[in-house]
């Protein structure tokens, strides 16, 4: 699959979505960033604000097998990955597969398992498999993980680890909907809701081909040495206690390179990069003291702060 060809298919399916969500075309695309790049998305905001209707709609745009799963403290880590049951008829275990052998996998209110099912998440988000009973089995392509959580009801819910974050490729903020917005949606969803008339427009095979094929995007010596200073001052800084690790650094090469298709273009340039370093790193690092109960915002502007200290290369940036 060439770039223009990706491009298209990011189009394709932002529209599809934009039939039924309103006003968020910039988290549809990042969303599709992710998606590209192999990553997972944190959907984090307030309840009501479309988090569970956005990643649903993305799994109905692509024709492959999507799995909901509702997170509680009773949840255990079996009832994700799957069992192996003894069969009395044919007086053998037989391996009954749980949730996490499909395509698209939303992970709903995440931060309200326990630790020990939360964490039997790691292995399949990074490797893309699953050990049961010592047994590794591999799961399908693409495999992509689309988590939700309410940051502000934190009563009988268990926060994430920093191990676990930094699985995310991004973490992003849908937000309120402006005035314009909210009637739009009013409108829309008037007599019924547009999702149930939502059909795909693209299959799982034309998106494991854009996952392989985006990285033929340029990335000079001038925008990776960006890449690196703004990794390099996320550990320098005063209000940060643990800085960006190098799965960040590669994730906001990545990030960049798709951003760059998405905008027409067959390298990236420093706006690329800037424009990921929020979604892709704001989750990767740890704040200092007071800085802490800030929660995301405070995050994010930590992030944003290490972009304006970072001199961003200005030479002429080209696909040759």
């Amino acid at each position: 699959m060439d770039l223009n060809q990706i491009k298209e298919l990011s189009e394709r399916i932002k529209e599809n979505i934009s039939k039924v969500i309103v006003g968020k075309d910039e988290i549809i695309d990042l969303m599709l960033v992710a998606l590209f790049c192999s990553g997972h998305v944190l959907l984090e905001d307030v309840p009501g604000v479309g988090k569970t209707m956005l990643a649903k709609c993305l799994a109905r745009s692509i024709n492959c097998c999507f799995k909901r799963i509702q997170f509680t403290p009773d949840l255990l880590p079996s009832d994700l990955t799957g069992i192996n049951f003894f069969n009395q008829k044919s007086g053998e275990f037989v391996f009954r597969p749980g949730p996490l052998f499909a395509n698209i996998i939303l992970a709903d209110e995440i931060n309200r398992a326990t630790p020990r099912t939360q964490a039997s998440l790691l292995e399949c988000m990074e490797e893309k498999q699953i050990t049961i009973d010592g047994e590794t089995k591999n799961l399908a392509e693409p495999f992509f993980v689309i988590a939700t959580q309410n940051p502000v009801e934190t009563q009988g819910t268990f926060p994430l680890p920093e191990a676990q974050l930094d699985r995310f490729f991004m973490r992003l903020r849908p937000g309120y909907p402006s005035k314009s917005e909210a009637k739009e949606i009013l409108d829309k969803f008037m007599d019924e809701s547009p999702f149930t008339g939502l059909k795909s427009v693209t299959n799982s095979a034309e998106i494991v081909d854009a996952q392989k094929s985006f990285t033929s995007v340029l990335v000079n010596d001038a925008i990776k040495g960006y890449i690196v200073d703004i990794i390099e001052e996320t550990r320098k800084c005063d209000k940060i206690l643990l800085g960006v690790s190098p799965r960040g650094s590669l994730a906001l090469m990545r990030a960049s390179q798709v951003i760059a298709i998405q905008r027409g273009r067959s390298f990236v340039t420093p706006d690329d990069v800037k424009y990921a370093a929020v979604p892709v790193l704001a989750h990767r690092i740890v704040l200092k003291g007071h800085a802490v109960t800030g929660g995301t915002l405070a995050a994010e502007a930590a992030i944003r702060e290490v972009l304006d200290k970072v001199e961003a290369p200005v030479e002429e940036f080209h696909g040759s």
